[in-house]
């Protein structure tokens, strides 16, 4: 290799024009070496769209691709076309004729430049070319207008010859301003990278035409001294100013560039972890020189002016190399160096292991060959990267942990960077906590959760044949998944790819990363399940329907939010045939009774397990395992809260494929979680009434907080729905519960703010049944004797008129909102007839004449020590109090009220006002509150009124 002088021309001492020209004449060189090696990878029509480019905008003809109009700006600076090229130019148009530009102005076109991997180590058939088309500043719009128009119809003109260009429009002056279009690459994330940027310009671009850059003509070492340096150059005729153009220098960098490169790095190497790890790891050391920060493009323009002109050590991709090898063997980090080889091995896509197609080693093979060497690589680790293509799991899980590993190792070093530059750059704590929560949803671990762990590493991790074994232990479930087809012999001496205490855990983890797609061949051994293959295929294509591959991207403003399920399938009973002993013996039930959750007359639950999958708004996919007693009511409480206050709700699929009435069973659990979750979208606090097998279930729909209570019986029931809530809210019965009983109906005509009253006459037996729903529907329930209707509900009118003139004497007078008045409704429960149901009809309240004496019994209770309550009667005024007769108040007053009837009648007591006020203070009690005081006296005086 031929060494070249070192140069240092020193602007103190004076400069030399002819070391100027030498200096030019070696970045000349560079480049025309680099063009030839972009060449060499084109096919031969896409060589002729970039040899042709730098004349398409020297000229305007309207024969030519690109031709606009004659207004059009034209003419590339200093660029006279060789006899080659305008041969080639009227192969397009033979009317095309070439006028020289001599002694014309120079023109609009100041510089045309390529940037991107062309012309480098890692140069690929799609990669594609970014050119910057610098112009004049005084441009005006129409003419920018045309430019525009012009670099469009030369892209498309380039892409009918298979060349994918993208033109950008730079103006010089503007752009040492910062101000530039907000994309100058098809790599670029914008105007947050302006140094970066140019960074990577004056490394990578290749000079096509026009004026050469300013830059390099000044030192290195005088970057800093740069604006002096140039305007030395410029105003004693060093060189001319047409003959340069001056995009700006690189002696600062500001700190918020290298968090905006970093993010932007981060961002793309979720999917692509490989193409940016480089650039990633290039940042990283940016950052960590801050404030001294010697860029690479500094370390290339120093390299030719030492005479160090190697093409190699001078690829842009080789000095990112060199520049993190340096920094990752100093901090003596091999494993990150190693994977930084990786990258840069597979960018480069040369497979070294195989031999060539042609005979003729291309330049970057010979390149890459003596890297590795290097490294000492050896035959078994090209052989593995060069058949990445065929990665399976097993390869590809290795290579992610380092890849994870990287990433989050990069976020945390962006966050402490930011934080420690807090003043000087213009990146929000928001745009990095969207990049994390990207990162976060992207890669943690968590429970339940499926883990992806192929982001761009192998493009098909497909298996031919698996085989999927039901293995459990004595202390747990167990699933496992193994390559090739193996017999119930032959699996156990192999070690499975994946395990999982669930089958849906191992599908759905299947599925996400693509390891079984629809030509891979399943072998099952399902154990002592009752899995099916025809089952197991349904599955299958149940996950391929409900969560299709591959999901779309997640937007920016989503990630702004909590994540929120999207798309949630239910699979019940997976593995589990509900009537495996009907079946066994097969024999099938016949009864009336086919409700799922209640089937036959033992009223069996059909459904046993239950398997949640949800792909979530930030494209998590999480996995829910629902078994035991209260699977469903588990299953259903997590679904909805999982749910947000508002705002779209998710897809919901609900499938069961199991032996026997798997269609039944799905159709009755869609329908439960359709209606509790149209009872919580109703914008009430409500509560869901549900029976299972024997047992009561009542569901408590508050948003985010659902849950539910199991009740083992009716009375427990009752017991339940008597107890005070602090505000009204709607119950909704499930079409299955309370069937036949008039529970069912009292509960359905529920509402608020009145008392209602149901009652039901056993004539055969001489009694009644009372039912009341208070205010806030708290039930109270009683059985009275009977002997007509006028004696059964008079004295709970009075005393529930009592009640409400008490309340109703409490009420501030000065509220501008009173509350609505309590009204009292009579509902008579009407048995079952011929052809008919049981049903509730409206009754008017009991009207006691006036002239129809009634004896009032009034009392009042207050608190006495420990759990005790001091009881006070009034019978019509007359006191009896405990304080008089102790123990014997009850017998005392109901030996009174005896003596006060005719014939000493012996029909039952009841109390028609009570006070409360004592015990519970100025609050508003509920009625059913006053109902079970109520109730207790009356039993009290009658259990007196037997023994008088």
């Amino acid at each position: 290799m031929k060494r070249h002088l070192e140069i240092r021309p020193d602007i103190d001492d004076g400069i030399d024009r002819k070391v100027l020209s030498q200096l030019r004449a070696r970045f000349i060189k560079i480049n025309h070496g680099r063009l030839a090696r972009a060449m060499l990878a084109l096919s031969p029509r896409q060589q002729l769209a970039l040899k042709l480019l730098p004349l398409l905008f020297h000229v305007n003809h309207p024969l030519l691709p690109g031709y606009v109009s004659g207004l059009t700006p034209a003419g590339l600076s200093g660029f006279e076309p060789d006899a080659g090229l305008l041969a080639e130019a009227q192969r397009l148009t033979r009317s095309f004729a070439y006028k020289p530009s001599r002694g014309r102005a120079p023109g609009p076109i100041h510089g045309l430049f390529l940037m991107g991997s062309l012309g480098t180590v890692a140069q690929a058939e799609q990669s594609d070319m970014d050119l910057w088309v610098c112009h004049a500043a005084d441009l005006d719009n129409q003419a920018r207008h045309e430019l525009r128009k012009k670099c469009d119809l030369l892209q498309a003109w380039a892409a009918s010859l298979g060349a994918e260009a993208h033109f950008f429009l730079i103006d010089p002056e503007r752009f040492r301003e910062g101000d530039r279009e907000a994309q100058l690459t098809s790599d670029d994330c914008g105007t947050t990278q302006h140094y970066l940027l140019l960074d990577e310009f004056y490394r990578t671009a290749i000079w096509l035409g026009g004026r050469t850059p300013l830059w390099w003509l000044v030192p290195a070492y005088e970057e800093q001294r740069y604006q002096a340096f140039t305007e030395v150059l410029l105003s004693k005729r060093f060189i001319r100013a047409d003959e340069v153009l001056d995009l700006g220098h690189l002696a600062h960098v500001p700190s918020g560039e290298f968090i905006g490169a970093g993010m932007w790095q981060l961002f793309k190497g979720i999917e692509s972890p490989f193409k940016s790890v480089l650039k990633l790891l290039l940042t990283e050391v940016y950052a960590s020189e801050h404030p001294r920060v010697e860029c690479l493009s500094l370390r290339f323009k120093q390299a030719v002016y030492d005479g160090h002109l190697d093409l190699d050590e001078l690829d842009p991709y080789i000095v990112i190399y060199r520049r993190l090898e340096e920094y990752l063997g100093a901090r003596g980090e091999t494993e990150r160096l190693e994977l930084v080889r990786r990258c840069l091995y597979l960018k480069v896509n040369k497979k070294i292991s195989r031999p060539p197609r042609n005979r003729s080693k291309s330049w970057q093979r010979l390149l890459l060959e003596r890297l590795t060497r290097q490294w000492q690589w050896n035959e078994r680790q090209l052989a593995m990267l060069d058949s990445r293509s065929q990665w399976k799991v097993r390869q590809v899980s290795a290579e992610r942990r380092a890849l994870v590993n990287e990433l989050n190792y990069s976020y945390r070093f962006l966050s402490l960077f930011a934080r420690s530059q807090a003043s000087d750059h213009s990146i929000s704590s928001r745009d990095l906590g969207i990049l994390g929560r990207r990162l976060y949803a992207a890669f943690e671990r968590k429970a339940g959760k499926v883990e992806f762990i192929n982001p761009g590493i192998a493009p098909d991790l497909g298996e031919d044949t698996l085989t999927l074994v039901h293995c459990p232990t004595p202390r747990e479930n167990r699933w496992a998944l193994y390559n090739g087809s193996l017999g119930a012999q032959e699996w156990p001496d192999f070690a499975p790819l994946k395990r999982a205490r669930e089958l849906l855990e191992l599908l759905a983890w299947c599925h996400r990363n693509g390891v079984i797609d629809a030509g891979t061949r399943l072998s099952l051994h399902p154990g002592s399940s009752d899995l099916s293959e025809q089952e197991l295929n349904n599955l299958r294509i149940c996950l391929q329907q409900a969560f299709p591959l591959p999901l779309s991207s997640v937007p920016e403003s989503v990630l702004l939010r909590a994540s929120r399920p999207s798309q949630v399938l239910l699979l019940i009973n997976v593995g589990i045939d509900p009537l495996k002993q009907h079946s066994q013996m097969n024999v099938h039930m016949t009864s009336d009774r086919t409700d799922a959750l209640g089937y036959s007359g033992v009223r069996e639950n059909l459904v046993l397990t239950l398997d949640q999958i949800t792909l979530n708004s930030w494209n998590e996919l999480m996995v829910s395992r629902y078994d035991g007693a209260n699977a469903l009511l588990d299953c259903l409480s997590d679904f909805l809260n999982a749910l947000p206050a508002s705002g779209e709700r998710p897809n919901l699929h609900v499938r069961c494929f199991c032996r026997n009435r798997a269609s039944a069973i799905a159709e009755r659990v869609e329908e439960l979680l359709r209606d509790t979750l149209a009872s919580l979208d109703s914008g009430r606090r409500s509560r869901y009434l549900l029976q299972i097998t024997q047992r009561y279930h009542l569901i408590d729909l508050v948003p985010g907080q659902v849950s539910h209570a199991a009740l083992d019986n009716l009375p427990s029931l009752l017991e339940y729905l008597a107890q005070e809530r602090p505000e009204y809210r709607p119950l909704q019965l499930d079409r299955k519960v309370l069937e036949g009983q008039d529970l069912a109906l009292i509960l359905a005509e529920g509402r608020p703010a009145c008392i209602q009253v149901f009652y039901r006459l056993h004539e055969n037996s001489g009694m009644a049944e009372i039912t009341v729903l208070d205010e806030h529907d708290a039930v109270w329930r009683q059985q009275v004797a009977f002997h007509d209707e006028q004696s059964l509900l008079t004295p709970l009118q009075r005393f529930l008129q009592s009640l409400l003139y008490r309340r109703n004497a409490l009420l501030p007078l000065d509220n501008p909102q009173p509350p609505t008045p309590l009204e009292i409704l009579y509902y008579q429960i009407l048995p079952a007839a011929p052809m008919r149901a049981q049903r509730l009809e409206r009754r008017p309240p009991p009207m006691a004449l006036v002239s129809h004496p009634f004896y009032d019994v009034q009392a009042i209770l207050e608190p006495a020590h420990g759990q005790r309550v001091h009881v006070t009667l009034y019978c019509n005024h007359r006191e009896f109090s405990e304080l008089e007769y102790g123990e014997d108040l009850f017998s005392t007053v109901a030996r009174h009220i005896l003596a006060q009837r005719r014939d000493g009648e012996r029909y039952p007591f009841y109390i028609t006002d009570l006070d409360l006020s004592a015990l519970l203070g100025d609050g508003q009690p509920q009625v059913v509150h006053y109902l079970r005081h109520k109730s207790r006296l009356e039993a009290a005086l009658n259990q007196a009124l037997l023994q008088a």
